[in-house]
């Protein structure tokens, strides 16, 4: 299953993504297309296929050089790391805070990203030690 691509031409570039994923999803993808863009990854079309992520297993891993630097752009663009930190010492002193409401999903409904996407940024900015 596709998730997104990206077609550059020579007077024009092209991202698709796939219209039936979610909007957090689609988001993510464009964020990710626009990394192979912006990295001049080498190529004319990238195609992207959906990953689906088992925790507790390393298969899922990304082992591909371009495929690793797309996502740490999209995270980054979407998930700055300055704005994280900010949201997470806010909700940690605020009363809501708190409340029954994880920081995984406080964050991603603030970012309007996935609480997959959260949880990894998190682990990979050392907020959150996975388990």
């Amino acid at each position: 299953e596709i998730s997104g691509v990206l077609i550059k031409e020579v007077d024009r570039t092209v991202i698709g993504i796939n219209s039936s994923h979610a909007k957090t999803r689609q988001r993510f993808t464009i964020a990710h297309e626009i990394g192979h863009l912006v990295l001049k990854h080498r190529g004319d079309i990238f195609v992207d296929k959906t990953v689906r992520i088992n925790r507790d297993s390393k298969s899922a891993l990304a082992i591909d050089k371009n495929e690793i630097e797309a996502n740490g752009f999209a995270a980054a663009l979407l998930m700055p790391r300055e704005q994280i930190v900010r949201e997470v010492q806010k909700r940690l002193n605020s009363k809501e805070g708190k409340k029954d409401y994880s920081l995984v999903e406080y964050l991603a409904k603030a970012f309007r990203v996935s609480t997959q996407a959260m949880e990894y940024r998190l682990n990979n900015l050392g907020i959150l030690i996975p388990q």
